[in-house]
């Protein structure tokens, strides 16, 4: 059964680029997960078995679309394999760490099937922007059948 990842958490990363992942995210890992570059300036992390579903996926796009092609490259030659230490950390290469521009502070946020990893000030201005305009994105939902 694919984990279910909600809520919002705080934690740092150390000077060696390690950051602690919520033991309640870790439960649904078993011990290790793929990150890579995210949209709007974080990065996704994923389990093994959602990011298998993904590739699966990915690999339906057509090779013929330049933005398919776009897309494949940037998300793929960032992910990398991250295993868990004994005190629950992962180590976020400098590339992905530069890429979301996470250097200290961080907030993980459970997305349903992945998690996120943002700067603190990056989720701030978009927490801060999505709460202002929420009841426009919610009323746009419909548009998903939601």
């Amino acid at each position: 059964m694919t984990p279910m990842f909600m809520g919002e958490y705080r934690h740092s990363i150390d000077t060696k680029g390690r950051l602690i992942i919520p033991a309640k995210f870790r439960d649904g890992l078993a011990g290790k997960c793929v990150l890579t570059r995210g949209l709007d300036g974080c990065l996704f992390g994923y389990p093994m078995e959602e990011w298998q579903i993904l590739e699966e996926k990915l690999k339906q796009l057509p090779l013929t679309k330049r933005d398919a092609r776009a897309f494949v490259r940037f998300f793929y030659s960032a992910a990398t394999e991250s295993e868990f230490d004994k005190q629950g950390r992962v180590n976020i290469p400098q590339s992905l760490r530069t890429h979301a521009g996470v250097d200290k502070k961080c907030v993980i946020v459970g997305v349903s099937n992945r998690f996120e990893i943002w700067s603190e000030d990056r989720w701030q201005e978009f927490s801060d922007s999505a709460e202002e305009n929420f009841d426009d994105i919610a009323e746009n939902m419909i548009d998903f059948g939601l």
